[in-house]
């Protein structure tokens, strides 16, 4: 049977351990076999005659079919340990039917071990179950390394054609804009300033339109249109109580091509000349008119575009070492005082000149535009300084101070002021950019 074959293996191999001791020590005549092995042996021999009482006929059947490698008979050979359910089962009222005879029979052979041997109980199932069981490691899974062998051409999808309409903008390289104002004024004026006038609060308009080119290759072409028109009404008039206190009628124009960067040779056109009459105080003489005078002056030199301190300082610098300046006077009454002799209406010169226009911002309330214009035929000279300062205080409300001395030493000259003339305003009114 294999439960007597499994018991006396042990017993066996106890035996030759013995043995081996004892012909290892063949000294002492007593007996040889310590007293840990006998009670061993003696031990198995008790369990194996106990089972074998046990065992019956029905019991040798049913144990005939058992595969006894599944390690059902495992307590018996390990460290003795004391399981719950032996007793539950031993002592229950009521039998379990899924108690199997072999189950029995390894209950008493336990059982008769715990109560006429309980100093062998070493363990406790409760101690075991505390212990973390021991996984078997996890096999990594296997990756397969898939390659395409053949290469399958993707059939061509049909050509889906739908008529389309392109339209093709032209490049647009012009840009359009200009500023207005309308504001009351304090303004000084002269005694000898050459288109009259004289010091009052007035009102004034202002209209500047901009319409400029670029390619962005090298061909600029700016165009600047400049109306003034001031309105001032005086008590020490007598004859008149509505007069033009500023009157400007202006057009600049520069046509370049790039030389090197922001240096362009050009050309260059002012045209000036004004609206309406202008009048002296108590006076019914013209002193200016429209077309009287009429400036023209032409030059060609070369240009430079400012954009310093980060676009806050714009501007141009037209320097001209060879212009012609052409004066026109439609009144012939008036040809004497701009220079022109007596029964003439025209005068022209060669010369040189510089032109200077800029823009500084120095904040989103204050900017700063000046134009500076000289002009010399080595016998005669010109030079004016437009300065504006706007302060702006909301999106349509500025106020504005303008001063504007000029010099001009083809009229006669004032015992007061020489060849200078100045003319200066302080305005508040409304304004709009666009």
């Amino acid at each position: 049977m294999r439960i007597r074959y499994l018991l006396f293996v042990p017993l066996l191999w106890l035996s030759a351990a013995a043995s081996a001791y004892g012909h290892r020590t063949p000294v002492h005549p007593t007996d040889t076999v310590a007293p840990f092995v006998r009670a061993y042996v003696d031990s198995l021999q008790h369990y194996k005659l106990r089972l074998d009482s046990v065992l019956t006929s029905d019991s040798v059947r049913l144990f005939s079919n058992v595969d006894i490698s599944d390690g059902r008979y495992s307590p018996l050979f390990l460290p003795l340990t004391f399981y719950h359910g032996i007793s539950q089962r031993k002592f229950a009222l009521e039998s379990s039917e899924d108690w199997s005879s072999f189950s029995q029979v390894m209950d008493n052979a336990l059982l008769h071990v715990y109560l006429s041997r309980p100093d062998l109980v070493t363990n406790t199932q409760s101690r075991l179950a505390g212990v973390p069981m021991v996984l078997p490691e996890q096999p990594k899974p296997i990756k397969n390394k898939t390659s395409i062998v053949d290469k399958v051409d993707l059939a061509p999808d049909e050509p889906h054609t739908e008529p389309v309409t392109v339209m093709l903008r032209r490049p647009n390289f012009w840009k359009f804009s200009g500023d207005s104002y309308l504001q009351f004024i304090q303004n000084y004026v002269s005694g000898n300033w050459y288109k009259g006038g004289e010091s009052n609060y007035s009102m004034l308009g202002r209209l500047n339109f901009s319409a400029n080119y670029d390619n962005h290759q090298k061909l600029k072409w700016d165009n600047r249109l400049e109306m003034q028109l001031g309105f001032q009404t005086t008590k020490s008039d007598t004859l008149r109580r509505l007069k033009t206190s500023t009157d400007l009628l202006r057009y600049t124009g520069m046509l370049g091509v790039q030389a090197h960067k922001n240096w362009y040779y050009s050309f260059q056109l002012i045209a000036t000349t004004q609206f309406l009459r202008g009048y002296r105080n108590n006076d019914t003489k013209v002193y200016s008119d429209f077309l009287s005078p009429l400036n023209l002056n032409v030059s060609i030199g070369m240009d430079y575009h400012l954009n310093w301190l980060k676009g806050k300082l714009t501007g141009t610098v037209h320097l001209a070492p060879l212009a012609y300046n052409y004066k026109y006077v439609g009144r012939e009454n008036l040809a004497t005082s701009y220079g022109i002799k007596k029964g003439d209406r025209h005068i022209d010169d060669y010369g040189s000149e510089v032109n200077i226009n800029f823009n500084w911002r120095f904040s989103n309330m204050v900017r700063w535009r000046s134009r500076i214009y000289g002009y010399t035929s080595y016998k005669r000279s010109e030079v004016e300084c437009e300065n504006t300062i706007t302060f702006q205080l909301t999106r349509f409300l500025s106020s504005n101070l303008y001063f504007y001395p000029r010099f001009d030493d083809s009229r006669s000259r004032d015992s007061h002021h020489g060849y200078w003339e100045f003319k200066e305003y302080l305005s508040f009114g409304f304004n709009y950019n666009f």
